[in-house]
């Protein structure tokens, strides 16, 4: 199938373009196609690159500074939500929110300011909504590793049209317990290795989150119990049992320091980290940054949540999420974004753009 976009195109009519074009991690080479064939043809000014089914495009106009924008263009699996409807005031369908509003958003700054005040990098990877070692960016991080360098990065993901700084690092363990099996009739012959976990569970139950400002962005930490699992039989002693925890922690900490705190909590207790993310800072004092602020107008807020913003802040590069959507409707069969979020997205990068 080929696909033909139009960039000069009202950017609604963009997204719902997008939308139509089915995109599951994995299967993003028709949109990559589009997406590249488009920049070519309608963004001449532009360098363009291709990196699997990543698509790069920058200006190299010699400014003193470089804005770079980043958007993955796959989806989770479609659930009866295909193909976009349209409303007065809402586009529904999958990929309206996470994240083809905010990759529409993108390709419209592309192609219509051929002359901004800041350089523009423009990333649309692949792979984002699976396991992170797929991820599109961090294969553009690898191999293309200039493509990601700039004053500013802005991920476009879902954050209400409002700055999202920052973003909260993510830790989980497997805390594991062993006992004995005996048949449940001559119980008192066995250890219980499911009852050994109440102990950890009366932790976390008990769990009072830290909550931290950084630069009047709000981050609340969170830890939770995610999975638990064990038995053998309804008439067996089960003699092992596996509970799975998760820890969202603010950007203050480092990842040592998220695992550190992890063994206090649980002092008493082994347990193994089975993977981690680290945050990202919310990077407002950089002057690009700041300029967006006020272009956007109100106040910044905390990104509760992990996103690639933190790719770009482990490479020292300040980085926010800006884009159009309700970041709650990801990944759900209702997900839909407002009209005007995606034309508030547009206006307020303009004018930071020029």
């Amino acid at each position: 199938m080929t696909v033909e976009l139009d960039l000069t195109a009202d950017p609604v009519d963009l997204t719902a373009a997008l939308v139509d074009v089915p995109s599951v991690s994995g299967d993003e080479a028709t949109l990559a196609d589009a997406v590249q064939r488009a920049l070519r043809t309608q963004a001449p000014h532009l360098e363009v690159v291709r990196s699997g089914n990543a698509v790069l495009a920058r200006t190299n106009l010699g400014r003193p500074s470089r804005v770079v924008f980043a958007g993955h263009i796959d989806t989770v699996p479609v659930n009866d939500n295909l193909p976009v409807r349209r409303t007065e005031t809402h586009l529904h369908g999958l990929g309206t929110v996470d994240m083809k509003g905010g990759d529409a958003v993108m390709l419209h700054l592309a192609a219509a300011v051929p002359d901004p005040r800041h350089d523009l990098t423009f990333l649309f990877y692949d792979c984002e909504e699976v396991e992170a070692v797929r991820n599109g960016l961090g294969r553009v991080e690898r191999d293309l590793r200039e493509w990601m360098d700039g004053d500013l990065a802005i991920v476009c993901e879902p954050s209400n049209a409002v700055v999202e700084a920052g973003c909260q690092g993510t830790m989980r363990i497997e805390l594991r317990k062993s006992g004995v099996r005996a048949h449940t009739a001559r119980g008192w012959m066995g250890v219980n290795a499911i009852h050994a976990l109440s102990p950890a569970l009366e932790t976390l139950a008990a769990y009072q989150p830290r909550t931290v400002d950084i630069d009047g962005c709000v981050y609340r930490e969170g830890m939770q119990a995610v999975h638990i699992e064990g038995g053998v039989a309804g008439n067996v002693v089960p003699d092992a049992a596996l509970l799975r925890i998760n820890f969202r922690f603010a950007p203050d900490r480092s990842v040592a320091q998220a695992e550190a705190h992890l063994r206090e909590v649980f002092a008493g207790h082994e347990f193994e980290v089975v993977d981690f993310s680290a945050g990202a800072l919310p990077g407002l004092s950089a002057p690009a940054a700041q300029e967006l602020v006020a272009a956007a107008g109100g106040e910044p807020v905390a990104k509760l949540g992990w996103t690639d913003v933190a790719r770009f802040a482990a490479l020292g590069i300040p980085a926010v999420n800006f884009g159009p959507g309700d970041p709650l409707l990801c990944h759900t069969q209702q997900e839909n974004v407002p009209i005007a979020d995606i034309h508030r997205c547009v206006d307020v990068l303009r004018r930071l753009v020029g």
